[in-house]
Parts: C-alpha cells; structure tokens; sequence
C-alpha cells in the first residue's frame, strides 16, 4: 500500500487535480504541480479555451495534463470529474480545490441568487470534491483547500464570501480527522490579496494600491507565491502537517 504521495505507483505519474485552473491561482498551481512532476487535471467552470491552452503549454513543457469541464457545485460533475481523471491519468493523489467567487456587495443588499450561487461554488462546491475524494484518492494523497485573509479582516462586503470560508475552513479542521488511517493530509491556504481578476476586478486603482501596503512587506501578492505553497502543502516535506490553515498574505494579518 502506498504510504506517502511520492511512493512508487506502477509506472505513472502522481496525478493532481486543481479546480478553477484554467487562469489566476489555479493556473499557476497547475504550472507548479507539472514541473514538480505531478499529471495534471485542470478543471475549468465555462473557460475552454484558456483551459485548453494551458494543457498544451504544459504539455509542450514535457508534463502530462488534460482539461476537464465540471462545475464543482455538481456532485454528478464532480463525480465525472474524478471519472475522467482515472480513465486517462490514474487515481487521484492530489487534490487542490481552488474554484470560487467572489463578490463584495453590503450583506443588506445581496440578492438570494448572489447568496446562493457564492455558497454553491465555494462551499457546496469544496464539500462534494472531498466527498468525492475520500472513497477516491489514494491513501498517503494530499488535498488543499482554499479560504481567504478576509476571513481574519472583517470588512465591509465580504461578510457572504467570509461566511463560505469559515465553512471550508471548518470542513478542512474535521476532514483532516475523518481520513484517519490513511495517511491524507487535508489543509487549507488563505491567501491575502492576490493580483488575480478575481480580486482586481470592480477595485479602483486607490482601492488596489490601498491594498498593497497594507501587508508589512508592501505589495500584492503574486499566483506564483499560492503556487509555492500549494506545492509544499502536496510535497513530503509537509507530511507531519495536517488540519492546519496557512495565511500566506506577506504578514497582513
């Protein structure tokens, strides 16, 4: 039985999975995952083309990846999802569920299907991966959430977005000791600002600039700096590290 995610598995390659990975974060965690050696599933909502040209980029690079369409609020996606990636690379060793949106609007004002479609990507969306993921992926896997620094920020707007994070924060402190037994670590990271759409969009440059001083070490940061920590997180060097959430945010909070 394989103990560590870098145990021998037949001739192939530890096989990744990254949700949200056709641009920002995801992309750069796909990017790293391939280089550190991992085959690579890059999940995408309704991005194709992107999606498509990261697979060949990493593909030309000598990597092994492929696309694979699912919204990760369905549990059927989902399950199809982890379907394809078994057919064409092989059972699942890394899971890095990074999908999700965001939406700063006053809680007062926010529409139900706001409400509802926030919490159905973030939440129900990292609930049926790991659900997925726990009868599916091989003992000694990693699997990497995704909360945020305004979880610890408190401030106007994000009070929906917060809410989804506490429970993917929550999901990851229990799941880690549900798996008990099979060597999976379960984490989360929450990054601080990142200079992605997902957070540049609707922002004022002063609103941007506000901030990248507010870390001490005064800028945004980078998909690359997530995707480093990501990689550690799915690595052997963080295999006593379990149920823990990692505020990767250059010291904000």
């Amino acid at each position: 039985m394989n103990t560590t995610p870098h145990a021998a598995q037949s001739d192939r390659a530890r096989v990744a999975i990254v949700t949200g990975a056709s641009r920002g974060i995801g992309a750069a965690i796909a990017q790293r995952l391939a280089a550190d050696g991992f085959a690579v599933v890059v999940n995408y909502a309704s991005s194709p083309a992107e999606a498509d040209a990261l697979v060949a980029q990493l593909n030309a690079n000598g990597g092994r990846a492929i696309a694979v369409q699912a919204d990760v609020a369905s549990a059927d996606a989902v399950r199809r999802m982890f379907d394809v990636a078994e057919q064409e690379l092989g059972k699942v060793d890394v899971l890095v569920n990074n999908a999700g949106i965001l939406k700063t609007v006053p809680l007062a004002d926010t529409s139900d299907a706001l409400f509802d479609r926030t919490f159905a990507i973030n939440v129900r969306g990292t609930f049926n991966t790991l659900r997925e993921a726990a009868d599916r992926m091989n003992d000694g896997g990693r699997i990497v959430n995704f909360s945020s620094t305004t979880l610890a920020l408190n401030m106007p707007g994000y009070a929906i977005y917060n809410a989804t994070k506490a429970a993917v924060e929550s999901f990851t402190h229990v799941f880690a000791k549900e798996l008990r037994g099979r060597n999976i670590t379960v984490n989360a990271v929450a990054p601080g600002p990142i200079a992605t759409s997902l957070f540049l969009d609707g922002k004022t440059d002063e609103q941007v600039q506000t901030f990248a001083k507010m870390p001490p070490l005064q800028r945004l940061g980078q998909p690359d700096d997530i995707a480093s920590v990501v990689s550690f997180l799915a690595g052997a060097d963080a295999g006593w590290v379990n149920g823990q959430v990692l505020r990767a945010n250059g010291g904000l909070a």
